[in-house]
């Protein structure tokens, strides 16, 4: 194994088309053809034609998403990449890195993401919950910031607001009741943030909001085949690197209505010795994120047959 880290993104770096690029190439085909058939629906045609609203429908978004990855991954094996030290996925890219992993199927993991899709939309009525995104303010104080709000207006249980993404040292997201959201943007920014940016989303992801839909998501999991992951994953709710399949199972629960430590898991890939991450699937947006977390390390996308040549030539290079 090379000292390389692949990573797998999550919701919201979708976009109709984003497969186009690989063409007719077996392993990315192969890989929609299976996904679709576990789902009985058409996924490569939902990616191909869209439209962008149906694609940006979560019970969409996170099945795409998850097949995006594999796609991604299978092509890059297929090429002759090598094994990396080890793998994360940011969200529910964390079922993409454990197909990598081999310690699920793409046929059980894109059943699994489509319930966990459908159970987070339905906890939370469209409207009533939300996220945004805080630049600029120091983790810390975001997190002190979203206490004082839910203790101000979460004195009758009914309003909430937690940071749930550490995405980088001056981006967190936050997320919960709307009120409590939009109350925490306006006193996150009273404390120093440069921006607080509402994000275009239908439930409030990774907040304890989201409990009832991990509960029926546990069900799930209990019912799937695990096997120990044939590469080390690192986990975004412990920042931790689990080998039993209970253990796997128990941390996916917690993960859906948990924050995602993205800062820490990159922090431990470097503490492995793995000073390179590539992003596995569509978009650039944690290979951005790997740079701002740290300048020491090499944060590569890897989406196409261009940027995966990249990939290749910069994985033989590391030593």
């Amino acid at each position: 194994m090379k000292p390389v880290a692949f990573v797998f993104p999550g919701q919201g770096s979708q976009s109709v088309g984003m497969l186009d690029a690989w063409g007719d190439n077996p392993a990315v085909r192969a890989t929609l053809q299976e996904a679709s058939d576990a789902l009985g629906e058409d996924l490569a045609a939902l990616i191909h034609d869209g439209p962008k609203e149906a694609l940006a429908l979560t019970t969409n978004t996170q099945p795409v998403m998850l097949v995006a990855g594999v796609a991604c991954w299978r092509a890059w094996r297929a090429d002759g990449g090598e094994l990396p030290g080890a793998v994360a996925g940011h969200s529910l890219g964390e079922y993409s890195a454990l197909v990598a992993a081999e310690a699920l199927t793409l046929a059980d993991a894109v059943r699994l993401v489509r319930l966990r899709a459908a159970a987070m939309q339905e906890a939370v009525p469209v409207g009533t919950g939300a996220m945004a995104a805080i630049l600029g303010l120091d983790a810390s104080k975001v997190i002190a910031g979203c206490v004082e709000v839910t203790g101000a207006m979460g004195q009758n249980g009914t309003e909430v607001v937690e940071a749930v993404n550490f995405n980088d040292p001056v981006q967190t997201v936050i997320a919960g009741t709307k009120a409590a959201v939009d109350k925490a943007c306006e006193v996150l920014k009273g404390m120093g943030a440069k921006r607080a940016l509402p994000l275009p989303v239908s439930a409030p992801f990774h907040s304890s909001l989201m409990k009832p839909a991990a509960e029926r998501l546990k069900l799930a999991l209990a019912s799937v085949a695990l096997a120990e992951p044939k590469i080390p994953v690192v986990n975004n709710i412990d920042v931790a690197i689990e080998s039993d399949p209970d253990r796997i199972r128990d941390a996916l629960y917690r993960q859906a209505f948990g924050p995602v430590r993205w800062v820490e898991c990159i922090q431990k890939i470097k503490a492995m010795g793995l000073h390179t991450v590539v992003e596995c699937g569509p978009g650039k947006v944690l290979a951005g994120m790997t740079k701002r977390i740290d300048a020491e390390l090499t944060g590569l996308p890897m989406y196409d047959p261009a940027t995966l040549a990249e990939a290749r030539a910069a994985v033989s290079q590391a030593a």
